[in-house]
């Protein structure tokens, strides 16, 4: 069924799904103001990255049966109307379950408790940051932008603080978000 729309309308929530599902083979993102982003393949290195990140994520969470998880390909709808994909992400598991099923198989409209932004070569810092902001006003409560290419980690707290620490070699904590959790970025950076 194809998505039309006059001149200068926006799509609609399900539109935008369905826009999303038409193209599969394609990555979208959508702004608040209903500007519709694509976005472009990752290198290899970072792909493997996000891949770790995930892993070790996974693992904790496992143990610990606190949350869902999500990968880069996942839409959430924001309450600002964005859609946007955290390259890893979690929800914590009395939120998600508190979705129906039907809003669950499209982008949930819910903002993950934690995420996870990892620069690729592709990406502009300036646009990263305006994002983790967004992810934050949109109700985060923890979230990393790793920014492997000027050696950054940022991490912002649902308190609108923002740590910046200027190198890679570094242990994260989950804080009370993701209680245990510890990601060692200097053992996934060789």
């Amino acid at each position: 069924m194809p998505v039309t729309l006059k001149m200068g309308e926006l799509m609609s929530d399900e539109d935008f799904f369905q826009f999303c599902q038409m193209n599969d083979t394609l990555e979208f993102e959508r702004d608040s103001h209903g500007n519709i982003i694509l976005m472009s393949p990752i290198g290899s290195f970072t792909g493997n990255f996000n891949s770790q990140v995930l892993g070790k994520l996974f693992i904790w969470n496992e143990n610990s049966g606190l949350g869902e998880i999500f990968d880069s390909s996942t839409g959430f709808t924001l309450p600002n109307g964005a859609v946007r994909s955290p390259d890893v992400s979690w929800i914590e598991k009395e939120k998600w379950n508190f979705l129906t099923d039907k809003e669950k198989e499209m982008f949930a409209p819910i903002c993950p408790d934690f995420v996870v932004e990892i620069r690729s070569k592709s990406d502009d810092i300036k646009y990263l940051l305006k994002k983790m902001e967004e992810y934050i006003v949109n109700g985060a409560r923890l979230a990393w932008l790793i920014d492997r290419f000027d050696h950054m980690v940022y991490i912002y707290k649902a308190d609108k603080s923002i740590v910046t620490l200027d190198s890679l070699k570094v242990k994260l904590s989950g804080e009370s978000v993701l209680p245990g959790f510890v990601l060692d970025l200097e053992s996934i950076i060789k």
